[in-house]
């Protein structure tokens, strides 16, 4: 129906009568609607795997296949207090694992993050140069350091269960 004859229709037909037709419409664009948006539900989606993993020394890595993320945990940003500066490495710097692969400069401390596994450097947090404090605000999201290939596989990660005890663990030896 156009606009115009639905209009014209009320004119002649009751309240009631309208609201009918109205409802019958209705009734109609739902089903024919509905297949569609179901099948868009019904498509596959394409997923994204990784993973979230910890070090003994306070690193996060979040991989996928053989890149990674790397950054510092909220407790090791926290005991390191406000960062001021980042100093990272150079895009295709080539690390083995246990190498210092950036330090962290804060109003207390300097602390050194640690390559999880032999490694290049394919992208540094350039954000980090002007707001080096994101590490502190955004330890896991915008504060992450680096991202590297992986030459060699991470050993000795920990699952965020094994890490909270290993945290609360080192925090009682305090």
């Amino acid at each position: 129906l156009k606009q115009g004859a639905l209009l014209n229709l009320s004119r002649l037909a009751s309240p009631f009568l309208l609201l009918s037709i109205m409802a019958m419409l209705a009734g109609a664009l739902r089903t024919a609607v509905r297949p569609r948006v179901m099948a868009s539900f019904a498509r596959p989606m394409a997923v994204r795997c990784f993973s979230v993993k910890y070090t003994k020394t306070h690193e996060w890595l979040k991989t996928e296949g053989e890149m990674g993320t790397l950054g510092i945990s909220d407790f090791a940003q926290s005991a390191l207090g406000e960062v001021v500066y980042c100093d990272l490495p150079e895009v295709g710097a080539s690390l083995k694992g246990k190498e210092t692969i950036c330090t962290l400069e804060s109003v207390k401390a300097v602390g050194e993050v640690y390559a999880p596994a032999d490694c290049e450097v394919v992208e540094v947090n350039e954000k980090l140069s002007d707001e080096p404090a994101l590490v502190n605000s955004s330890p896991q999201e915008d504060g992450w350091l680096v991202k590297v290939k992986f030459s060699g596989e991470p050993e000795g990660m920990l699952d965020k269960a094994a890490y909270d005890a290993h945290v609360e663990a080192e925090s009682k030896e305090e």
